[in-house]
């Protein structure tokens, strides 16, 4: 790398060139955080970037207009002035943008957006991207070392010698893989040092006491990460609120992951996440764990049920067919509602105050000052709408989110409830359902036919940020959200580690061909005669819930107080009019 590279970009870009920086970012702010909540952080980020490029008076009046609207914001001009003026390597251009991010010690999550948006189009690798955070990472951290830490790292470099040597033809392999995807523009950065990446410049930012300055900020003062985190003050009744690791490394970027529900076979709250690759920082939220796997228990039982009613129903055509389209559900059905409708509610009630919890957790920046990807599914999915929710009621919660993943989630689709998102979510809001999710219609049977659930159709907010993946190809019921969490993440392009994913998982069938499914599982379950008549009648009793191979529910895991107790706590801005609407109407 030249010396004039370390100096910084400035130094390499004519007056034309600057303006083309500037202008690129000053039109991307305001197509990518305009509304009122982040007009003061995008005027704050411009005037950050034109200090650093030293800019006249003349261009920066240019470029406060173009971020207040006016102009042309046209960026092909733009575009093309920079690879002229960089020999079209214009990564340089991300590597500047992430040092000028960094230099105050925070990493806000909508410069991140701003840096991916840039990225993709000067048609930099996200790959690059991410290769620059890391080295940041591992500049900070060699840098900010005590000497005894100094000694023992290189003390287990020795040893750890041999073993690279054996490892060296793997390593090559994967950095070859890694040059191929970004078609040769990583080979440098493979090849470079963390300091090289960094610059004189950008050293000098970072380094000596404003280097552990950094540090404390970005990854937090304790440096623990979320795994250290202790519930200081408890939201409503939880009992239980602790993050997990799902990976050990540190990142620029962390994701926390939210599971919906537990099963006596799955008790680990990471099981569906183990493919999981959107960071290398990533944790698990173990929450409520005795009343997620109650409800896992208790929607297992209810799917055998289901599957026994359909039966002597005698619905023709397709296996389940009647119950997905009924408007009156059969009476068979109605009369297990007793098992499934409480814990249920519970289960809301519970999911809402932990996401509370959660906006807690993150407003206080216990993981630093980073951005975070929440994801989830079910159950999780509501905790992280409630957290969503909470967030944009408070001030201080911009600029903490990156992107929010909510998969068959129990709460409203009402466009208007999910626009207050947009104070919070800097990057993307996806919200996954299925049309068939014939459970989640059951649980919300007693809510007005007009009542949108974002777990069972589209949410119509016409934003930037909102992307709605239409799941019924691929799940078939609630309970694959579980199951085929790996075929999910891939179809709505999230990254996975395994790309082989099994075949039984990665089958995408047409309507009719899961309704197929389903009766071969019917007929799978009629072969073995574990499944009986259940729930055939009022008079049902537990002996036959138990000839019929269902699990035997404690009724003291979740007692009357705990259900009367969360039903009270219950209210119609926290459930959406859900469940208990019908109810309390």
């Amino acid at each position: 790398m030249s010396s004039d590279e370390q100096e910084g970009i400035s130094l390499k870009l004519n007056d034309a060139g600057q303006f083309a920086y500037a202008g690129l970012v000053a039109v991307s702010l305001s197509e990518l955080h305009s509304s009122q909540w982040h007009r003061k952080y995008t005027k704050e980020t411009l005037k950050n970037l034109l200090d650093h490029l030293e800019c006249s008076k003349q261009l920066r009046d240019s470029m406060f207009a173009l971020l207040g609207g006016q102009g042309s914001h046209d960026v092909d001009p733009l575009i093309h002035t920079l690879q002229k003026n960089l020999t079209n390597d214009c990564s340089l251009i991300i590597q500047d943008l992430i040092k000028v991010a960094l230099v105050s010690g925070s990493y806000d999550a909508r410069f991140r957006v701003l840096i991916h948006h840039v990225a993709w189009l000067l048609k930099v690798d996200q790959t690059i991207t991410t290769l620059f955070e890391d080295k940041v990472i591992k500049y900070l951290e060699e840098h900010n070392m005590s000497e005894e830490e100094k000694n023992e790292r290189r003390d287990k470099a020795k040893r750890q010698k041999r073993k690279r040597y054996l490892l060296i033809g793997l390593a090559t392999v994967g950095g070859g893989a890694l040059i191929g995807l970004t078609g040769g523009l990583a080979a440098p950065l493979v090849a470079a040092g963390a300091g090289a990446v960094i610059g004189g410049a950008g050293a000098a930012a970072l380094g000596s006491m404003a280097g552990v300055y950094i540090i404390g900020s970005l990854f937090g003062v304790a440096g623990a990460g979320l795994t250290g985190y202790k519930m200081k003050k408890r939201v409503g009744a939880i009992e239980e609120f602790e993050f997990k690791d799902l990976t050990k490394s540190k990142q620029l970027h962390i994701v926390i992951a939210v599971t919906g529900w537990l099963t006596e076979k799955h008790k680990d709250v990471e099981t569906p996440w183990q493919q999981l690759a959107v960071s290398k920082e990533q944790y698990c939220l173990q929450w409520e764990s005795r009343y997620l796997l109650e409800m896992g228990q208790v929607m297992e039982y209810f799917f055998s049920a289901a599957l026994s009613v359909a039966t002597q129903e005698a619905l023709k055509q397709t296996v389940l067919a009647g119950l997905l389209s009924a408007i009156i559900w059969p009476a068979s059905l109605l009369t297990l509602s007793n098992v499934i409708d409480n814990p249920w509610s519970v289960c809301l009630s519970r999911a809402a105050q932990t996401g509370k919890q959660l906006a807690d957790v993150l407003i206080s920046r216990e993981h630093g000052k980073r951005p975070v990807t929440l994801i989830g599914f079910s159950l999780g999915a509501r905790v992280i709408f409630f957290c969503l929710k909470e967030m944009s009621k408070r001030s201080g919660s911009e600029g903490i989110i990156e992107d929010a993943i909510l998969m068959g989630t129990p709460a409203t689709g009402d466009e208007k409830e999910w626009q207050s998102f947009e104070r919070v979510v800097a990057g993307k809001i996806y919200n996954g359902y299925c049309r068939g999710d014939w459970l989640l219609k059951y649980l919300y049977r007693t809510t007005s036919i007009s009542m949108k659930i974002s777990g069972l159709a589209p949410v119509k907010w016409h934003n930037r940020r909102m992307f709605n993946v239409d799941l019924s190809d691929v799940v078939s019921g609630h309970m694959d959200y579980f199951k085929k969490m790996n075929t999910i993440l891939h179809i709505m392009g999230i990254p996975v580690r395994d790309r082989d994913i099994p075949c039984q998982d990665t089958h995408v069938s047409s309507g009719s061909d899961s309704h197929t499914d389903m009766a071969q599982m019917l007929t799978d379950h009629l072969s073995t005669d574990k499944v009986r008549k259940v729930g055939n009648s009022e008079n049902d009793t537990e002996q036959n819930r138990n000839q019929a191979g269902i699990p035997k529910f404690s009724e003291n895991k979740i007692t009357n107080s705990d259900i009367s107790r969360d039903i009270n706590n219950l209210t119609l801005e926290d459930t959406e009019n859900e469940v208990m609407k019908g109810a309390i109407q």
